[in-house]
């Protein structure tokens, strides 16, 4: 089992083998999962712009229209979870 401290401002320091372990070097970006009392620290080897052109698609795509329909249906949802 590998352990570390939680720093004052909540940082804390991947050990060696974990860093290893899913292949991060310093400024690598990583995500945390939550699933019940876990946590699953994954490393963020793709993002949405890397993989850009990868999938076929017939037709110019218009995304700046994207963007705007997937802003107006989450906005509701955070206003509603925030209680305003």
């Amino acid at each position: 089992m590998l352990t570390t401290r939680i720093g004052r401002r909540g940082q804390i320091v991947l050990p060696k083998e974990v860093r290893m372990k899913i292949k991060v070097v310093e400024g690598d970006q990583i995500v945390f999962i939550i699933d019940g009392e876990q946590v699953v620290i994954k490393s963020i080897t793709h993002t949405l712009l890397n993989m850009r052109g990868r999938v076929h698609v017939s037709g110019k795509q218009d995304f700046d229209s994207i963007r705007k329909q997937v802003k107006t249906k989450r906005v509701p949802k955070r206003e509603s979870q925030d209680g305003g």
